[in-house]
């Protein structure tokens, strides 16, 4: 195996890994992100495992949302773009149908950490 070789399967591998587990665990609260999914009435639109009456079908199922390479088909998956998604989706997606809910910084961190753990 040449070195170029290497370095490019080395570097797939490693944008794997970030993708299958992002670094979300120190950023926000999961346990109080699915409280306020439900207090947000998240599941009005969205099928969310774990969430009292989570069963809408306007917006996407957030099982294994983690695994998903794109935030809405316009931005990489990464727990800072997943943030700007809750708090303002229409910066991400201008014409989305997902409204705007006055969703805090600190609040929306720990619905992405919680989003991030659905299986």
């Amino acid at each position: 195996m040449t070195r170029a070789t290497v370095l490019i399967l080395a570097a797939t591998l490693a944008g794997c890994a970030r993708r299958s587990a992002p670094a979300v665990a120190l950023a926000g609260d999961a346990q109080r992100g699915r409280l306020a999914v439900e207090r947000y009435g998240c599941g009005a639109c969205h099928v969310i495992p774990g969430a009292t009456a989570a069963n809408g079908r306007v917006g996407p199922m957030l099982v294994r949302f983690r695994e998903q390479a794109m935030i809405a088909g316009h931005a990489p998956n990464t727990m800072e773009n997943l943030v700007r998604w809750i708090r303002d989706p229409q910066s991400i997606s201008p014409g989305t149908a997902m409204p705007n809910l006055g969703i805090d910084d600190a609040t929306a961190r720990d619905i992405a950490a919680y989003v991030y753990t659905l299986r």
